[in-house]
């Protein structure tokens, strides 16, 4: 029966609760400090998260089946879990470890549905905090929203984190006529092969390639780590180049390192593989300033309509390319992805994917929607999302953060890439089936020597 207070859940969120795309979100947070557990509690009890809706509901599900949020009172002894050696590897440096727990929670540990759908794993002996979210609460944009709401800056600890967003202010995104006309043309036939991908269209079978029930196999994670100055350094290579156009093409060249070592002799040049991307849809992409913030979360504890808090993203297709890696121009890589990223931008394929997405919802309902997307998933080889993180050392509760990670639970795609930059740096999680991919580590090397390459060819030509 419902309540006065429930509130439905948006389409999105319902999608995010059917079986084929029950996914949740992990955040990992590193920490300098050993973890005081009071102190963790205590932080939380007084955040802004427990102020949100979203975090101090339960999903509930009417006589007709259809799923409300209901607000209930939180016992946060019910959502935090204190993991000690017996439950971690001692034995391991705090790298493998932390990674060996987060495979193990991407397949095998789900969400309890008698409570809010959220829970913090506190891994004691290797300082690590992993904050556990269903989808179906927000994207990665409103996580990190969350996140940094309850940190400040290490150098200015009464200054909330703030993020720098790249300047969007260019002449050639002026709309004339022609500019529109190449917008409808492109969006037209991306829409056209998002159709077909969904409908029977599948990428080559590769080392790399999942599947349908690839989703239930067990995950290997290892972490690809490279510096922003090096992503700068390559980007400036390349005439009005983005750091997104360096992380593809560092993307599509270890890819193809990768399948140097597993198919030496078993693949053709130019073989496309394609990679879905997720991408952000508000007109704020993040945090900007203290100011817009507080507005921001000022909005999030208002209004659960979605504008800014939830799930609001689109899908890209990204095909990339496999050559040989001994015989091309490390930045061919980068003037490739380019050029197909200007042409994706230019389009209306992330809009449109998610009002297709929204429709299908709204008539035809979340388990025929779910299909589609797991269809699409299946179709295609990998999965890439980039969250942009704060550019300063942070710290939560007087805990300086040393990193920020992100992944989330498996997908049919047997590779799964999530970015997050931090202080300098951004760390991406190799996320695989390491029944399909038994090395992550070494595929992880190979995307960080692609950008290496890069960056040595950049500066011998100077």
């Amino acid at each position: 029966m419902q309540g006065e207070d429930d509130e439905p859940l948006t389409p999105a969120g319902r999608l995010f609760l059917q079986p084929e795309m029950n996914q949740i979100i992990h955040c990992v947070i590193g920490l300098k400090k050993p973890i005081d557990v009071d102190s963790v509690k205590t932080q939380i009890q007084n955040s802004v998260m427990l102020q949100h809706p979203r975090f101090t509901s339960l999903m509930v599900r009417d006589h007709r089946g259809v799923e409300h949020w209901r607000p209930i009172k939180i016992d946060l002894d019910r959502h935090i879990f204190i993991i000690n050696n017996e439950s971690v590897s001692e034995d391991k440096d705090d790298e493998s470890a932390i990674s060996e727990y987060m495979s193990d929670l991407c397949t095998e540990s789900k969400l309890s549905m008698d409570k809010p759908l959220w829970e913090m794993h506190i891994l004691r002996a290797h300082k690590c905090i992993i904050f556990r979210i269903h989808h179906s609460l927000g994207d990665g944009i409103s996580l990190m929203s969350m996140l940094l709401a309850g940190c400040r800056k290490l150098q200015d600890p009464n200054s909330l984190p703030t993020i720098s967003l790249p300047n969007n202010n260019n002449k050639s995104q002026r709309r004339n006529l022609w500019s529109i006309l190449i917008a409808l043309y492109f969006s037209f036939i991306y829409v056209i092969q998002f159709i077909l991908r969904v409908l029977w269209i599948r990428d080559r079978k590769t080392a790399i390639t999942g599947g349908e029930g690839v989703d239930l196999w067990p995950r290997k994670i290892a972490t690809a780590t490279f510096s922003l100055e090096h992503m700068k350094t390559v980007k400036n290579a390349v005439p009005n180049a983005t750091i997104n156009d360096v992380l593809f093409a560092v993307i599509s060249s270890g890819i193809s390192r990768y399948l140097d070592f597993r198919e030496p002799n078993g693949l053709q040049d130019g073989v496309q593989l394609t990679g879905l991307a997720m991408v952000n849809l508000r007109k704020q992409p993040g945090l900007q300033n203290e100011h817009y913030l507080h507005q921001e979360l000022s909005n999030l504890m208002k209004s659960n309509s979605g504008a800014k808090w939830g799930n609001k993203f689109g899908l890209f297709l990204l095909p990339i390319y496999y050559h040989r890696s001994n015989s091309s121009d490390p930045l061919e890589y980068l003037k490739r992805a380019k050029v197909m990223i200007d042409r994706k931008k230019r389009s209306l394929e992330a809009h449109l994917s998610y009002k297709i997405g929204d429709l299908v919802m709204s008539t035809l309902g979340p388990k025929f929607a779910s299909l589609l997307n797991y269809r699409i998933l299946c179709n295609t080889t990998f999965t890439i999302s980039n969250v942009v993180g704060p550019q300063e050392e942070i710290m939560i509760g007087g805990n300086p953060i040393t990193f920020l990670r992100a992944n989330n639970s498996a997908l049919p795609h047997a590779l799964v890439l999530n970015m997050v930059s931090y202080a300098g740096k951004a760390d991406m999680q190799v996320q695989v089936a390491k029944d399909i991919i038994p090395d992550p580590e070494f595929l992880a090397k190979c995307f960080e020597d692609a950008l290496l390459e890069m960056k040595e060819q950049v500066t011998t030509k100077i």
